[in-house]
């Protein structure tokens, strides 16, 4: 039987730029930089691992270190950097149907790579393990959304967002000085401690909690139709509102 869903208030999210969110990580940004168009997009992958929980969805978000180079002190969920390995071990990543993945990032860049989603699968079960010791199924992991770092931010990244229910991975916690703590809390919490300013999230991560809080349990939340339209910076005053 589905939890039943906690009703929470959300705060609305202003546009790019105006919001709190878009200075959540204003401790590591610095100025952006002169030439932003030098700057290299990099590919990278986060995953929300989800399970119900007694007041709703819940989801293992990480406390990100204050003291790092890019999103300092603020809620992180598990991933990073695609890396040359995730090329070389990509092979090895099997689902029952790549058409999902493969529709899924369709109007992404990684679609311009032939097997460029099993290079992201496999970044993200790497990227997992090594920050929070949990090993997870690629073919539990479905495609969420997909960002892009708008420009004049001294590090970009082209990201892509993954959930899977991960309800057995109760000993997962942070393995890396990134982050000074790691917990399972529910999205309406995590919501409810950001429009309390007792937590910061960058825009990203509100904007897909938001979303998260419209499901009352894992399978419906994965169960959810869904196309992706990647949030790139072009469109800076519309980006994830």
């Amino acid at each position: 039987m589905a939890k039943a869903k906690v009703l929470t208030v959300i705060r609305d999210i202003s546009p790019e730029g105006s919001d709190r969110s878009d200075v959540a990580d204003s401790a590591s940004r610095g100025p952006d930089v002169v030439n932003a168009e030098s700057v290299p997009v990099r590919p990278a992958v986060s995953v929300l691992m989800l399970r119900d929980g007694a007041e709703g969805l819940e989801v293992f978000i990480q406390h990100r270190v204050s003291t790092m180079d890019f999103a300092a002190g603020v809620v992180v969920f598990p991933g990073g950097r695609v890396d040359p390995i995730d090329a070389q071990t990509a092979s090895t990543i099997t689902v029952a149907d790549p058409i999902v993945h493969t529709s899924a990032w369709s109007r992404s860049t990684i679609a311009e790579e032939a097997e460029g989603w099993r290079v992201l699968l496999a970044a993200a079960v790497r990227e997992v393990e090594e920050e929070t010791g949990a090993v997870l199924d690629p073919a539990g992991l479905v495609p969420w959304a997909n960002w892009v770092t708008p420009l004049g931010r001294p590090k970009r990244f082209d990201t892509y967002f993954y959930t899977i229910a991960a309800p057995e991975l109760d000993a997962a916690q942070h393995q890396t000085t990134e982050a000074h703590t790691s917990e399972w809390r529910s999205v309406s919490g995590i919501l409810a401690d950001e429009a309390a300013g007792r937590l910061k999230l960058m825009r990203p991560t509100f904007v897909l909690l938001r979303q998260l809080s419209s499901f009352a349990s894992v399978v419906e939340a994965l169960g959810a139709e869904r196309t992706i339209d990647p949030v790139r910076p072009e469109f800076p005053s519309i980006r994830g509102s």
